[in-house]
């Protein structure tokens, strides 16, 4: 049993691009299909796709950048976690420094990065940020 469905997603990314996995498949949630969904935006993934299994279950399949090509590995860190919710309005979100990273917020919009919920003014719980 997954306790923690975006920490899951996060260290299967990174453990396939550690491997030079050129796939990763991890089973389905929508909260995780709109997190790949930043991800292929901000070029982290190349694309997402969700498979139709039996009895109504589906898995999403992950197609992974070459790190070979791209000399690149981005790096994820988990900030909300299950147990401590962090909470934080779009006046208290600060730009990256380098203009790289950025942070995936869980908001009343649904899920969103740091520089949308600060033109929307949405506050939000702050899931995970890349870099």
């Amino acid at each position: 049993m997954i306790i923690d469905p975006i920490v899951d997603l996060l260290n299967r990314i990174r453990n396939g691009y550690m491997a030079r996995l050129k796939e990763v498949r991890m089973p389905y949630s929508r909260i995780k299909s709109d997190i790949l969904k930043i991800f292929v935006k901000n070029s982290y993934i190349v694309s997402y796709e969700v498979i139709d299994l039996e009895n109504n279950k589906k898995d999403l399949l992950v197609k992974l950048n070459d790190v070979r090509v791209t000399k690149y590995v981005p790096s994820f860190k988990r900030i909300s976690k299950p147990w401590q919710r962090i909470y934080i309005k779009h006046s208290d979100i600060k730009k990256s420094k380098n203009g790289h990273w950025i942070f995936i917020l869980s908001t009343p919009k649904w899920v969103i990065t740091w520089y949308e919920a600060r033109a929307l003014s949405v506050w939000g719980e702050l899931l995970c940020e890349v870099f």
